[in-house]
């Protein structure tokens, strides 16, 4: 089986960590790199400073097969992603004139002001990421993806860019439901069955709803024969320690 296509997420803004602006985009790309075959490995939140930006920018474009950035691409002078980028990859930066065009259909002449035309500054050599909601494209330098903080125009880009990814086999998971069998009663057990089926990803996730907590253990396996082999496992400890905990 071909080696796996990973990813990094570079969340890059003062307002995601100092609490005023809540991330929602995290989970969602997460998410949508898992149902195409990419394993989203790593996410950093970094605050709007440019060494801090192209520090994490050099590092994370080396280390994955993708790095994916949200935020920092609008009009104001703390949106300095672009620039961040194009220092990182070693090319210059100007107004492109295709995102210009983009940026036309949007704003009539007198309103493409300086602020604005920010947004149209792209690294040398960069591919443009169509933005239809407000026009302002992301850009694709690389294996570095550059996207919208905007949730709703960031997933317009990802969906955009998507079909120019190269993608991996999917992940296939399976979820069991451990009831109400506390982790310290399997946990050695589990641990060494995921030693067992070392192509098989074993967790196990607690969660408190109605007054007392649930457990569930979930596989998560590239190759089907490999994660039924591990599923057989689990629940037949599953079983096992429901039995002995039955009463009389």
């Amino acid at each position: 089986m071909s080696d796996p296509v990973t990813a990094a997420l570079l969340v890059i803004g003062d307002e995601i960590l100092s609490g005023r602006t809540k991330d929602k985009n995290i989970g969602y790309i997460a998410e949508y790199l898992t149902a195409i075959g990419i394993d989203l490995r790593e996410v950093r939140v970094v605050p709007d400073i440019e060494a801090e930006i192209v520090t994490a920018i050099r590092v994370l474009k080396d280390r994955y097969s993708y790095l994916f950035t949200t935020g920092g691409i609008g009009p104001t002078h703390d949106d300095i992603t672009a620039d961040c980028v194009a220092r990182a990859c070693g090319v210059p930066i100007d107004h492109d004139p295709r995102a210009v065009a983009m940026l036309r259909e949007r704003y009539v002449e007198g309103d493409l002001n300086e602020a604005r035309l920010r947004m149209a500054r792209i690294p040398a050599g960069a591919e443009l990421i169509e933005n239809p909601i407000s026009k302002a494209p992301g850009f694709q330098i690389g294996n570095v993806i550059v996207m919208a903080g905007v949730p709703s125009i960031m997933q317009a880009m990802l969906d955009n860019v998507a079909p120019r990814l190269r993608t991996g086999v999917r992940m296939q998971v399976v979820t069991l439901d451990a009831g109400g069998l506390p982790e310290g009663i399997y946990g050695t057990a589990l641990g060494e069955i995921a030693r067992l089926h070392p192509g098989v990803s074993i967790g196990s996730y607690p969660s408190f709803t109605q007054g007392s907590f649930r457990n569930q253990i979930v596989l998560r396996a590239r190759e089907a024969g490999l994660l039924a082999l591990a599923e057989q496992d689990v629940m037949a400890l599953l079983a096992r320690l429901r039995a002995d905990s039955a009463p009389i």
